[in-house]
This record gives C-alpha cells, sequence and structure tokens, in this order.
C-alpha cells in the first residue's frame, strides 16, 4: 500500500508521489500537501485529519455580508465580498472578514490563545477555523520577564487551556503552574 501513493499523480501539479487523497468516499482525486493551498484543498489538522478537495471541501455556513468597504481586519487591504477558499468570515460576530493566509499567519502565531481578532470570541471560532483547514498551534503565545505578569498570565491561560482542552491534551502541565521536574501534569510533554 505504500507504494501505491508513489505512483498517485497530484491533481493540482500532475507530478507523482501524491500521498493525500480528498475524504469524498467517491472522489479519487490525489494531491501533495503543499500544492493544497495552490489547489484551494482543505485539511483539517484534528480529530481524523481529513483531507478535501476543492470540489468537496468544507463551505462556512455564514455569509458575509455585502458592505461599502470590505477590508480584512488583520491586513486591511480589500478582501471579497462573499465568502471563498480565499475569504473567511468569522462565525461569532459575522463582521470580521479577513484573508485566508492572514488568519492562518494569526493562529500559528497567537499559539492556544487564539480567538477572532474582532469579537475575541474562542470557542466558535476556533472550531470553525480549524473545520475550515487553518492549523493552530499548540505553543504558549509568550512569555513575560516579571513574577506579576507571569502569575497573571498563568491564570489566563489556565482558563484559556479549559476552554480549548478540545484542542490540548497538557492543561495541568506543570510548566505552566510553575511546579517543573515534580511529574504532576497530565499529559506533560504531549
Amino acid at each position: 500500500e505504500g507504494l501505491l501513493c508513489s505512483f498517485q499523480p497530484c491533481f493540482i501539479c500532475s507530478k507523482m508521489g501524491a500521498t493525500i487523497t480528498c475524504w469524498e468516499k467517491e472522489c479519487d482525486r490525489s494531491f501533495h500537501l503543499p500544492c493544497a493551498p495552490q489547489g484551494e484543498c482543505v485539511t483539517q489538522f484534528f480529530g481524523l485529519y481529513r483531507s478535501f478537495c476543492w470540489e468537496h471541501r468544507p463551505q462556512q455556513a455564514v455569509r458575509a455580508c455585502p458592505r461599502q468597504k470590505n477590508t480584512c481586519c488583520i491586513c486591511l487591504d480589500s478582501v471579497e465580498d462573499k465568502t471563498s477558499y480565499k475569504t473567511m468570515v468569522c462565525p461569532a460576530c459575522q463582521d470580521a472578514h479577513f484573508h485566508r493566509h492572514c488568519i492562518q499567519r494569526l493562529a500559528l502565531h497567537a499559539g492556544i490563545c487564539f480567538h477572532c481578532p474582532c469579537c475575541q470570541n474562542q470557542e466558535l471560532f476556533v472550531m470553525e477555523m480549524l473545520t475550515m483547514g487553518i492549523r493552530v498551534s499548540k505553543r504558549l503565545f509568550f512569555l513575560f520577564p516579571t513574577h506579576k505578569c507571569q502569575a497573571q498570565v498563568r491564570g489566563q491561560l489556565r482558563d484559556c487551556l479549559r476552554r480549548a482542552g478540545h484542542l490540548l491534551s497538557w492543561a495541568s502541565c506543570p510548566q505552566l503552574h510553575g511546579r517543573a521536574g515534580n511529574g504532576a501534569g497530565k499529559g506533560a510533554g504531549t
């Protein structure tokens, strides 16, 4: 079975060795992971790690409301006035529009406290972004130099980790709570 993928052509670049196949049962499109954005394919980086071709990828149920000036709330450049592969909308406030590449960059930099840049919603927003193929980093997003700031951030991180528990298995990691080395954390290091 491992050799079979080396003979599969990528439907995007036409080169051999495509190892990812669309999750849709009747679809036989295969592609390389690096080719996925060019072909507007989506890979969900959670749960079953499903991948979809451009035709079968999930679509946002939220429809962008046409406005006089649609701008990405991250880079402030113009965006399409409808949802598409390249233009996404926050499912919570339905007012935040952004480019896929802008929200992907934000998700990787924000780490475990990724949320809508406009309404600050996290639960609905993160699940929608994961479903739409946005990768969310599991790393901590920053470290503060002072003890007072660290204590405040630890409390915020604990709350954030509880809300994002479906993404992380190290919510009680000893390093987060200043008890490094005592082995008290469940799933520490995962």
